[in-house]
């Protein structure tokens, strides 16, 4: 199985090289390599959303959230995983409006905000996608490991650079052309899984009884995942590119509802695996892995199938987030060419790379990197409204920092134990910290606001 296995993702990775460096040829200036401006219809920008927000995280995150948490958290999950794109669709155009040739949300910051700011929100950005590209790579790395005889170090080699040979190349227009047709396969192949796996599903006894935790403490946690998720998303620059990338402020809605509609079907699919293998009584494993534990069971053949569906899903997030990083970076360099900004995405993989190739757990600073976002993400957005000043944006930044620590402070009565469980031990996310840096963060540069108003 093992020359399976090879040959399964080698096909995959020359696919999608084959199909982004085709799209090298429509990519004409710096500008256009960025954003690829105005040129993508709503079916186009919509499968970009899905497949960009999709990554080997489905196969972990959602089907153990269904397995221990119940269909209360999943159900959050979902809608967190979906909202940025509708977000984005409603506070889109009117970025685009403000800013028709702008490329990221950290320049309308600094437009409204100043450079201050913009470093802050692009130091923000820049650090939850390089965690999401390490999260990435770990995962196919571990995926490979399960599933495989082959060596999970080359196959996060191989990734890497297959991904990076064609958006280096053709910059966005590479990644959106390479997210439709993984976007389509990936849809596919998890059709495929489900299919077939679920006739080798252990039969559930009556007296199995739906995967859960107690309702409210359900509440929490999803609404915690979606205000952490949604957060996160809204600093992920790929998205942002899309906003402009769209043909016009119709093609992004349209589009948000078709990216953010599917992504809510599959994480939902892929968490009611999880809560099935758990009603079945499987071993889920330690640490659990429900998704795979539904694998043992079924004819080997499969196991190949959901590697290449693995592979889709990170090469899809992955080249969305080189791009997205390089494309930041070319934003905050001023006079930067066209190659230089493809040397800036290479050298940026590189340390990434190195991480992956460790296999330790990114998952706590993935956390710590969505509640950073949290801090500022409010602030940031009511630049929207004209009345917000720079000191009123900047006050709520710091309002959002302190709001992350003050919950737990209060209850806890020690600063440092409330830093500590701000910085999720364990990898388990909590209310708290986030519900105080988003309300701090807004009501504060809402009382500035009004205070200077007067």
């Amino acid at each position: 199985m093992m020359m399976t296995h090879l040959a399964a993702i080698i096909a995959a990775l020359c696919l999608f090289g084959w199909l982004g460096l085709r799209a090298r040829k429509t990519a004409e200036g710096l500008d256009d390599y960025m954003t690829a401006r105005n040129s993508q219809g709503a079916t186009t920008i919509g499968l970009s959303f899905l497949a960009s927000g999709m990554g080997a995280w489905i196969l972990f995150a959602p089907p153990e959230v269904g397995a221990f948490v119940g269909p209360v958290a999943l159900a959050g999950y979902a809608v967190g995983a979906a909202l940025p794109f509708i977000v984005l669709a409603w506070l889109g155009p009117m970025i685009r409006r403000q800013m028709p040739k702008g490329r990221s949300i950290s320049e309308f910051t600094e437009q409204r905000f100043g450079r201050g700011m913009r470093r802050w929100v692009s130091l923000i950005s820049v650090l939850y996608m390089l965690c999401f590209l390490a999260a990435e790579l770990t995962a196919i790395g571990s995926i490979t490991n399960l599933l495989s005889d082959l060596g999970g170090q080359w196959v996060i080699i191989g990734v890497a650079l297959t991904t990076l040979t064609y958006t280096t190349w053709g910059g966005l227009r590479a990644s959106l052309t390479t997210d439709r047709w993984q976007a389509l396969l990936l849809m596919g192949l998890l059709a495929a899984v489900l299919l077939v796996d679920w006739k080798h599903l252990p039969t559930i006894e009556q007296s199995a009884t739906m995967p859960g935790i107690p309702f409210w403490s359900a509440v929490s946690v999803a609404l915690t995942l979606v205000l952490a998720v949604t957060a996160a998303n809204l600093f992920h620059q790929g998205y942002w590119q899309r906003v402009w990338a769209a043909r016009d402020s119709a093609s992004l809605w349209k589009g948000a509802l078709l990216g953010g509609g599917t992504t809510v079907i599959v994480v939902a699919i892929v968490g009611g695996l999880g809560m099935s293998a758990a009603m079945a009584g499987l071993d889920l494993g330690q640490p659990p892995i429900p998704f795979f534990a539904l694998l043992s069971s079924a004819p080997q053949w499969l196991g190949a199938v959901a590697l290449v569906l693995a592979v889709t899903l990170v090469a899809s997030s992955v080249d969305t987030l080189q791009n997205g990083i390089a494309s930041l970076t070319v934003a905050e360099k001023k006079g930067l060419t066209l190659p230089g900004a493809r040397w800036v995405t290479v050298a940026l993989m590189i340390p990434v790379v190195i991480i992956a190739l460790q296999g330790a757990s990114v998952l706590r600073l993935f956390l710590i990197a969505d509640l950073l976002c949290a801090t500022a993400i409010v602030p940031v957005l009511m630049g929207l409204w004209p009345r917000v000043t720079p000191a009123a944006a900047f006050a709520g930044a710091l309002a959002g920092l302190a709001g992350a620590i003050a919950p737990n402070w209060l209850i806890t009565g020690s600063l440092l134990e409330a830093l500590h469980i701000a910085s999720f031990p364990g990898g388990a996310p909590t209310l708290a910290p986030f519900a105080g840096a988003l309300l701090a963060s807004g009501g504060v540069t809402l009382l500035v606001t009004l205070t200077r108003s007067k």
